[in-house]
């Protein structure tokens, strides 16, 4: 156990990896209970959040303790079959996640300066 910790102290994780993982690709009758099945296996699990609305159906967050299990279970589930559907594993990145919404504000902050000002180009 202390050669474990020892090893997690001295490795260096590029920056885009963290304890968040976005899931795609699950069934839609995927069960919170069924989640933590699957992705338990590789740790601690501090929360599930599964997708209900018809834009979410099919995806999930999962946050776990500790970023070398969150490391770890990308590494195996990044292409695990559950119900005859292969999961697509993805470290949370919220620079991306928010930048289609800054992208639709400023087209209409855009679209009011021209409509103040008359401007029809």
């Amino acid at each position: 156990m202390a050669l474990a910790m020892q090893r997690k102290a001295n490795v260096r994780l590029p920056p885009e990896i963290n304890r968040i993982l976005y899931v795609r690709n699950l069934p839609y009758k995927i069960t919170a209970e069924e989640m933590y099945d699957i992705f338990g296996k590789y740790g601690a699990i501090r929360q599930i959040r599964v997708g209900n609305t018809p834009e979410t159906r099919g995806t999930a967050f999962v946050v776990f303790e500790d970023i070398f299990d969150a490391k770890n279970a990308c590494d195996h589930l990044s292409g695990f079959n559950v119900c005859n559907r292969y999961l697509v594993v993805l470290y949370y990145q919220a620079n991306k996640a928010f930048k289609k919404t800054d992208i639709e504000k400023k087209q209409e902050e855009i679209d009011k300066m021209k409509s103040k000002y008359g401007i029809n180009t």
